[in-house]
């Protein structure tokens, strides 16, 4: 789940909307700590199923492109939560079935 190697920085990363990874790649991309994510999560900040998702009792997966426009939006939450309705526009849970 490594991202790929890119020079121009995280743009292509903004762009994938379903791109999770682990606490320790999130850490290296936003410079917040381990610890300080677990704060986030556990006080609200950060939202179960939209900024980060429990695979199981020991690992928990961070969805990198909201968790970035968290980050850039962090003094503008109306910015941050048309995001989120984007995001989770995309699911496939969202979609409507056509019947024929």
């Amino acid at each position: 789940m490594r991202p790929s190697n890119q020079s121009a920085g995280h743009s292509s990363q903004s762009r994938e909307p379903f791109h999770f990874v682990k606490k320790r790649e999130i850490s290296k991309l936003t410079g917040l700590s381990g610890d300080t994510l677990k704060k986030y999560r556990l006080s609200g900040i950060l939202c179960e199923d939209i900024h980060w998702i429990r695979v199981n009792s020991k690992v928990v997966l961070y969805n990198v492109p909201l968790i970035m426009d968290w980050l850039q939006n962090i003094n503008d939450p109306q910015a941050h939560h048309r995001a989120i309705e984007a995001y989770q526009a995309m699911l496939l849970s969202n979609k409507k079935v056509r019947r024929s």
